[in-house]
């Protein structure tokens, strides 16, 4: 509870540490996702912050069934 933060218009955004952790990448990494324009992010006074949703839109876009 101590992280919690109430979404906004029913969507959460998240920090670049938190995505970061998410995605198990590197700060840096993100930085170069945002400039190739890989993920959605907001910029807002100086702070970057990635809507969930797009996050696991991204994911669900991306992801690939193992072989059987």
């Amino acid at each position: 509870m101590e992280s919690y933060r109430p979404p906004l218009d029913g969507e959460r955004y998240l920090t670049d540490r938190e995505v970061a952790d998410l995605l198990r990448v590197s700060r840096r990494t993100l930085q170069e996702y945002r400039n190739n324009r890989v993920l959605p992010f907001i910029l807002l006074g100086g702070k970057v912050l990635y809507p969930e949703s797009g996050l696991r839109e991204l994911l669900e876009v991306n992801y690939r069934k193992p072989l059987e």
